[in-house]
């Protein structure tokens, strides 16, 4: 059986250094390697014309330089979003979505090839698991779609770990891969313009919240009482609303950093005034955003997107007490951009 290989976007510099050294080479051409693919967004070892080929073609027996290959590559008719299944190992497949708004180019990564967290509204939850991704399946996301940018003289401006997955479910690895990606060495891409999007994994906001990191922090909130949200996201069930209230309160407190709530409008099931009142009242004087965004239909789930005049009281009860929301446009609803929607089609065909 042939040995597998090692994953590039999986090593650390030093690691790489130690590869580089184990082939006879001096530890100097571990950073142009490493130059070349994070600043430089080589497409492959032939695309590093500094480093010897001699090196090139060793690195290529034991270092596989790409773990995602796409399978399905669609963009939506109005050119904003572009949406990419991917396929990694063992049949596993993740999603990613290039979003465009004016100035911005935002990209929704996957951190896990599926979920087990089974949120009903979610095409991915719907789907269940098939494995936690690596550090460097997570990496070659971002570099994918910025190499493509890179070709029409543009650039990312904004990561979101908010794909298929729950990002604090694979937490050793969504931060060994933030922790590259902002490495001022490397890609040096700035924290504060990532954002971490979780349904409420208490322990590990805790977690994140020791950290002190300048990336951002999203809770995927959706409902105001535990009575809804337990149906909506199981896992309310063992971490409720107030538990969960109070860690993020704790991480405002330690970071003095704002928390941004999400929340799909579903039409007459949590876009009531009782639910925004409600949202109102436990929201208060807490420094957060809530970001809006109306339902993205799944074969799974049978509600339906928020009507305008139902979002616009919803938001009126917010703007009365005093918290700032937005309402995000949906994009790429023509080509099933929602995380999940993609592999979910493909599959019930």
């Amino acid at each position: 059986m042939t040995a597998k290989k090692t994953f590039l976007f999986d090593l650390s510099i030093n690691e790489l250094q130690d590869i580089v050294t184990s082939l006879g080479e001096q530890r100097f051409r571990a950073k142009q390697v490493w130059n070349r693919a994070y600043k430089n967004l080589a497409s492959s070892f032939d695309d590093m014309p500094d480093v010897p080929k001699k090196l090139r073609e060793k690195l290529k027996e034991i270092v596989s330089f790409s773990h995602i290959t796409p399978i399905i590559d669609l963009l939506s008719s109005d050119g904003w979003t572009r949406k990419i299944l991917f396929k990694l190992d063992e049949d596993a497949q993740i999603e990613t979505v290039l979003m465009g708004y004016d100035t911005r180019r935002t990209v929704c990564i996957s951190t896990q090839a599926g979920c087990g967290l089974g949120c009903t509204f979610c095409a991915t939850g719907q789907g269940g698991l098939q494995r936690n991704i690596t550090s460097g399946e997570i990496v070659e996301q971002v570099l994918f779609f910025n190499r493509a940018l890179q070709e029409r003289g543009d650039k990312l401006t904004n990561i979101v770990l908010m794909g298929m997955g729950e990002p604090f479910a694979n937490y050793k690895q969504v931060m060994k891969a933030i922790d590259t990606l902002t490495d001022s060495e490397g890609y040096g891409f700035g924290a504060r313009r990532i954002t971490i999007s979780t349904v409420g994994v208490v322990p590990m906001i805790e977690k994140f919240t020791a950290e002190n990191s300048q990336v951002n922090l999203a809770v995927s909130l959706h409902a105001a009482t535990d009575a809804l949200r337990n149906t909506m996201l199981p896992i309310n069930k063992k971490y409720p609303i107030e538990v969960l209230l109070r860690a993020c309160g704790e991480y405002i407190k330690q970071t003095n950093r704002r928390v941004s709530f999400e929340w799909a409008l579903i039409d007459d099931v949590n876009d009531t005034p009782e639910q925004a009142r409600e949202l109102a009242k436990k929201l208060k004087g807490m420094l957060c955003h809530v970001n809006f965004i109306p339902l993205n239909p799944t074969k799974g789930y049978g509600g339906h997107e928020s009507k305008l005049k139902r979002i616009t009281a919803f938001r009126e009860i917010l703007n009365g007490a005093g918290i700032t929301n937005t309402l995000r446009v949906r994009r790429g609803i023509d080509i099933n951009a929602g995380c999940g929607q993609l592999k979910q089609e493909i599959v019930s065909k």
